[in-house]
């Protein structure tokens, strides 16, 4: 037996400088259409499009190690658009009224999915955070890797997207 679940209810992050990151997201959050629910000098709670951002601030004593994607743990995460438009908009509120540290602004990448259209940018803490479009149902769909049609699953991802390892 399996279960499908109902996509990510809730995120959580700790921060090392809430005075700068709170307000960063609740701004983000409310532009997504998200409403705080928990509000204080080390939190911030919001809900809505169907998910929930909890950001607080790590106690005092271990805010001394900025965020590195590359340690264990989080690498980044990926809000779904549901269009390249949204994608551009929430791309020019990042730049624009967030002052967001752009890593790239909205490119084509058909090479890690069919259609895949995303921004990418940090929170003050670093935070990578990525906004992505894919049309109809991407991987899954008839010409995704896993339709129909599909290679199937790659062995390999990174800057080139998913490949596979050539035969030698």
């Amino acid at each position: 037996m399996s279960v499908e679940v109902n996509g990510i209810a809730h995120i959580q992050f700790t921060v090392r400088n809430p005075k700068a990151c709170l307000p960063f997201w609740e701004k983000l959050c409310h532009f997504l259409e998200m409403k705080t629910l928990i509000k204080n000098d080390e939190t911030i709670y919001c809900i809505g499009s169907r998910t929930g951002i909890l950001v607080r601030g790590a106690p005092s004593d271990k805010r001394d190690q900025a965020f590195d994607q590359d340690r264990p743990g989080l690498h980044h995460f990926c809000f779904r658009a549901r269009s390249t438009e949204d994608v551009d908009a929430i791309y020019a509120y990042a730049k624009d009224e967030l002052n967001a540290h752009i890593v790239h602004a909205p490119e084509e990448a058909s090479h890690f999915a069919p259609g895949y259209y995303s921004i990418l940018f940090e929170d003050p803490d670093g935070i990578r955070i990525e906004v992505n479009y894919v049309p109809g149902r991407g991987h899954l769909g008839k010409e995704g890797r896993l339709g129909d049609e599909g290679k199937g699953p790659a062995d390999q991802y990174g800057e080139d997207g998913l490949t596979d390892k050539t035969a030698s």
